[in-house]
């Protein structure tokens, strides 16, 4: 079926991604089970309840090119971070055969499934309207997150891709020979790419290569009772903490909320050393990757933002190039 698949409505392609939950969780001896998709955005995430009441979240990469090495990574990562003091993460789980993947063939979609298990966390996402407490937390959270993973190094049985250049490793869209993009608008991203790939190679030249979240927003945040949660390790990778920051703030609105980012970070220790022109470049690029998903993905709410969403660009880049770059 493949691609008539991600035709369908989104409603209908998660009618399906749910039977295929229901069979890889059997991996867990998980049958009697409530599953219920709380996410279907990049990959498709369910809540998983079983008789007894005990929760989890179960993953399932669909849109994500992530290898099964990548995908171990993942695991060892967010085990590492279990155990740092001031970083709650949840626990990925064992299936019964004792992996932390499972995957299966999913024929409806013609291609493989690797879905990972993880303890639930209770609380809701921070999403776009973050206090200033919560703001300072996460920063702080961050630095904790920078200064332990300096340490952290990987088993030979996994591996991560190295963030260095603009679109982290992912497939082209933009700039490729296929692209969708008129002449006018190819140039302008062309020359704004060009100016963020030199800043890249020189933050990078100059500061220590670490394994970063690489996704630190609101909606990958969780807040309870007992404080601050991160979670979706999915696209972590080798890179430098500017990277994660730059994340983080993209998704703020005000210089108040961003000021928060940062006092939180520099109460646990010293904030990456950066100039205003190079956080605009990484700010950029983030934007830039995001339309470049807009390109790929097979979501289908998603493909209809994407007239908006590159106009909208284009705007920013004209911004950039001008009152940013001179």
């Amino acid at each position: 079926m493949g691609r008539d698949f991600f035709d369908l409505p989104s409603t209908a392609q998660i009618e399906v991604f749910t039977i295929a939950a229901r069979e890889m969780l059997r991996e867990y001896g998980l049958a009697e089970i409530a599953v219920v998709c709380i996410n279907f955005d990049f990959n498709i995430t369910f809540s998983v309840v079983t008789e007894l009441g005990e929760k989890y979240a179960f993953r399932i990469n669909v849109n994500s090119t992530r290898t099964l090495e990548n995908m171990m990574a993942e695991v060892e990562f967010v085990h590492f971070l279990s155990r740092v003091q001031g970083i709650h993460v949840p626990r990925p789980v064992a299936n019964n055969a004792d992996n932390f993947i499972t995957s299966i063939f999913h024929v409806d979609s013609d291609r493989y499934l690797n879905g990972i298990l993880y303890t639930w966390l209770e609380g809701e996402v921070l999403g776009d309207k973050p206090t200033y407490d919560q703001l300072f937390t996460v920063g702080a959270a961050m630095a904790r997150m920078h200064q332990r993973t300096r340490e952290f190094e990987l088993t030979s049985a996994s591996s991560l891709p190295t963030f260095s250049d603009w679109l982290w490793g992912t497939q082209d869209f933009l700039l490729c020979e296929k692209t969708r993009l008129l002449p006018e608008q190819l140039a302008l991203i062309q020359q704004a790419v060009a100016i963020i790939q030199a800043d890249m190679n020189q933050l990078l030249a100059i500061n220590p290569i670490q394994i970063i979240h690489g996704d630190l927003h609101g909606w990958n945040l969780m807040w309870s009772e007992d404080g601050l949660s991160i979670f979706d390790f999915d696209d972590c990778g080798y890179g430098i903490p500017h990277q994660d920051l730059a994340i983080t703030l993209y998704y703020l609105d005000t210089p108040q909320q961003e000021a928060a980012v940062l006092e939180g970070y520099a109460s646990v220790c010293e904030l990456p050393a950066y100039s205003k022109a190079q956080m605009a470049s990484l700010l950029l690029q983030r934007r830039l990757v995001l339309l470049n998903y807009l390109y790929e993905t097979k979501n289908p709410e998603h493909r209809e933002m994407l007239p908006a969403y590159l106009d909208k660009t284009l705007e920013r880049i004209g911004t950039f190039l001008t009152d940013v770059r001179g």
